[in-house]
């Protein structure tokens, strides 16, 4: 059984973003009810979502689930060198902490049902 296999009765948001989780949890009342997530109402409110990153040599992508208290890591993996090499490719080797490319999320969800 993979490692992703025990997540696979969370509620992955697909379409969360790094970017958009801070707007969400970080920064409270920075996003209206017209966005395309509502904003945070409770502290119970909460997001389970894939980023990549890449700050260090091997790209990991990492099964976040935030709150607006906490961010919690719930696995991590290195992804397959192929993918990696297209995902640093894509966004020019920088450094940082990243949306998983639409390929990334085709093996994750394969990951998630294994």
């Amino acid at each position: 059984m993979g490692q992703l296999s025990r997540f696979n009765n969370l509620d992955i948001d697909w379409e969360m973003t790094p970017e958009q989780a801070v707007v969400l949890y970080l920064e409270w009342g920075n996003n209206d009810w017209h966005a395309d997530f509502q904003p945070v109402r409770f502290k119970s409110d909460q997001s389970v979502y894939f980023v990549v990153n890449t700050w260090e040599k091997t790209p990991k992508v990492m099964l976040i689930q935030r709150n607006s208290e906490e961010a919690k890591e719930l696995a991590t993996l290195d992804l397959p060198a192929s993918l990696a090499q297209e995902f640093a490719k894509e966004n020019g080797y920088l450094k940082g902490v990243f949306e998983p490319t639409e390929p990334i999320k085709a093996w994750l969800k394969a990951q998630l049902e294994n």
